[in-house]
This record gives structure tokens, C-alpha cells and sequence, in this order.
């Protein structure tokens, strides 16, 4: 890992669309962070600039998050843009292939009593909430801070009874089922045609996406951590959001 800050990291370079498969975060990286989950703001601008760019790398764009896949749907009118890109929701558990394969895994019923514990806590906690995802969920605590520590221990332990994958961030803790990651979804993307034989390209800003940094460099590509991180997979770095879409749009040809 390279340990500096995204400040010291090179900016990334402009690759050529015809060379490159191009997997984007989506909260922090596509959009600004908010204050709640359900807060974000995806502009009519930032859609055109994913479908130019779902134009300029036919079947070879990704957008990679821990959101639900119909998240990602709703907030970029997918359904709307041809040629479609690919989606792998719930931190690479939901894959959605542009050919119209959907794969997830099956549903535990332990989830809801883990659910549960978590709407208890944020109940006792104003400004904690709670993000409900097909296969896990998240405590946010960006509105409540001084509860981060109740937020990361009832996590620990919920994870540890139930079987269940632990994931930390940004002002939130997450719990999910395990089986894949950021980087899992990469690899299985890039295995598969038009993917396959291209440069891998990783764009994300939190510690989630440190696994999606790891796998395209191991795949020959390189990663692009977004704002501040001390010690990081990534190769080069950007600001911020409006940095992220103004390197995207030279990508896809959009003019400044």
C-alpha cells in the first residue's frame, strides 16, 4: 500500500476509452456524502456524464457499491441508458451483468434479529439511523458521532453471532452477509467478455473499496483514491467529487 496521503499521490492519467474497463464507486466518489444515506443528490449531469461514458466504453463501465443494485438503478436511471453498464450492489453480493444476468445470494432469516438490535440501538441514540439492505445493514452516525462507539460494538458483536461480515466506513458500521467484496465483483466482471482483456481502472474513496484498489492492480490496472486516506492500495488520487467527474468527462469526450 502506499503510504501518503491522495495530496501526494499523482493525479491519474487519461487513459484511452478503447483500452480500459472503468469501475466506479458511487457515495463519496459519483455523489458528495450527506448527512444521511437517503440525502445524496445525483444531478441530471452526473446521469449524462455515466451514460457518455457508458457510450465511450460499451459494456466495459461498472458502477461498484455497497448500495442495493436498485439503489444505483433508481439514482442513475439506468433502465434508461443504452448501452447499459454493469452494477454489483451490497458491496459485490448482487451482481447485474448488462446481458440481463442478476445474481444474489438467498436471504437469511438471522438477519432480521440482527436488523432488530440495530433499530434498538438507533432508538436509543437520535441521529443514528439505520439503512435496511437485502442482505445486511448499516448504522449510520455522521448526525450522532458520540455514538460511534455503541454504533461499533454492537456491530462486532451481532457479526460475531450471527455469522456476519463487518464493515466499517465512513461514520458508519455495516453488517452483511459474507461470500464477496468490491474486488470479488472486479474479478468476476473482468473474467468475462467485454471486460476481459482490457485495463481494470478502480474509483472509490472509502475503505471499502480498498479491495477493488488490490484487485485491479493485481490485474494490471490501478486504482484512484478520491479525498484523504493515509495509507492506501490506490496508485494515484483526486480531490474530490467534482474532481472524479471532470476526469471522467475527459474520458468520455464530454467538453469541458
Amino acid at each position: 500500500m502506499h503510504d501518503a496521503s491522495p495530496a501526494l499521490l499523482p493525479p491519474p492519467p487519461e487513459p484511452i476509452a478503447d483500452s480500459i474497463s472503468l469501475f466506479l464507486d458511487f457515495d463519496g466518489t459519483l455523489v458528495e456524502l450527506a448527512e444521511r444515506h437517503d440525502e445524496v443528490d445525483a444531478s441530471d449531469a452526473l446521469r449524462a456524464l455515466v451514460g457518455r461514458l457508458a457510450e465511450a466504453l460499451p459494456g466495459r463501465l461498472a458502477i461498484v457499491s455497497g448500495r442495493t443494485a436498485d439503489e444505483i438503478v433508481a439514482y442513475l436511471h439506468a433502465a434508461d441508458t443504452q448501452p447499459p453498464f454493469a452494477i454489483a450492489g451490497s458491496h459485490g453480493l448482487e451482481r447485474r451483468w448488462t446481458d440481463g444476468r442478476d445474481e444474489a445470494p438467498t436471504r437469511p432469516d438471522t438477519l432480521d434479529a440482527a436488523i432488530a438490535a440495530l433499530h434498538a440501538l438507533a432508538d436509543a441514540h437520535p441521529g443514528v439511523v439505520v439503512e435496511e439492505k437485502p442482505f445486511g445493514a448499516t448504522l449510520h452516525y455522521r448526525r450522532a458521532p458520540d455514538a460511534g462507539p455503541a454504533c461499533d460494538a454492537l456491530t462486532h458483536e451481532l457479526a460475531a453471532k450471527y455469522g456476519l461480515h463487518l464493515q466499517r466506513g465512513k461514520m458508519v458500521s455495516e453488517i452483511r452477509l459474507p461470500g464477496a467484496d468490491k474486488g470479488d465483483a472486479v474479478r468476476l466482471f473482468m473474467n468475462e467478455a467485454p471486460f476481459k482483456g482490457s485495463t481494470p481502472l478502480f474509483v472509490g474513496d472509502d475503505v471499502t473499496d480498498e479491495a477493488g484498489f488490490a484487485a485491479v492492480t493485481e490485474l494490471g490496472g490501478w486504482g484512484v483514491q478520491i479525498g484523504d486516506k493515509p495509507v492506501t492500495a490506490a496508485r494515484y488520487g483526486l480531490p474530490d467529487v467534482a474532481a472524479v467527474h471532470a476526469w471522467l468527462g475527459r474520458i468520455a469526450g464530454v467538453p469541458a
